[in-house]
């Protein structure tokens, strides 16, 4: 019986990617370093301290990772904070609500920071909606590994066949699937060359994923 829906963030509740994007580009100039489209495209779903510790050994940098970290950040709480586009994906709080009112319990499950998280949550007033937030860049492994999603679980009080994850990027589906929780990948117009082949359903609305539907998917 379905029991918990675990929602990755980043190009599934609201659309901070075109914001991550500037900033860490923003970054990447700051330090002198030249990313191909094809690098960046593989960070999706990873913690920022992680991609960060992937630039310094890639271009063999005298800077920690910790302070591409803090630059990349001050740039995208900037923006966070000046960029009127920053809006929720399109659905998703009806779809939030839909699970809430029917009983599910939410879980944030996300590679981004706390910080990012909880100024998110408190812009769009989500909080009352979700038991509990998990931030990837708090634990020892980042997506594709599948903790953040077995923590998830166990924050929900659920076996991981009694939940659904909510994922766009190829290494949340992966992180999912190694959990052995069933996956829906959301195929967002913001989460450019991701992999979808792994998740066990692909979707381009949220209409398509109501209580109604899902609560079929896992018995």
């Amino acid at each position: 019986m379905l029991k918990a829906i675990l929602f990755d963030m980043d190009g599934v509740i609201v659309d901070t990617e075109p914001l991550h994007h500037k900033a860490y580009y923003m970054m990447f100039e700051a330090f002198n370093i030249e990313v191909t489209a094809e690098m960046y495209d593989s960070f999706t779903g990873q913690s920022t301290i992680t991609i960060c510790k992937r630039l310094c050994a890639h271009f063999n940098l005298d800077n920690l990772p910790e302070e591409l970290v803090i630059k990349k950040r001050t740039l995208f709480t900037n923006l966070f904070h000046n960029d009127s586009s920053l809006k929720l994906i399109d659905g998703v709080l009806e779809l939030i609500k839909n699970y809430y009112n029917n009983g599910l319990t939410l879980i944030l499950a996300s590679s981004a920071s706390m910080f990012t998280i909880n100024n998110v949550f408190t812009r769009f007033e989500l909080d009352p909606y979700f038991k509990a937030k998990i931030s990837g860049a708090d634990l020892k492994a980042s997506k594709p590994h599948p903790e953040i999603f077995e923590k998830a679980a166990i924050l929900a009080g659920a076996k991981p066949s009694e939940c659904i994850v909510i994922e766009d990027s190829t290494n949340g589906i992966k992180a999912a699937k190694s959990a052995k929780i069933y996956c829906v990948g959301y195929d967002s117009k913001n989460s450019k060359n991701q992999d979808y082949s792994k998740a066990d359903m692909v979707i381009s609305n949220y209409k398509e994923v109501t209580y109604d539907i899902v609560k079929q998917l896992v018995s």
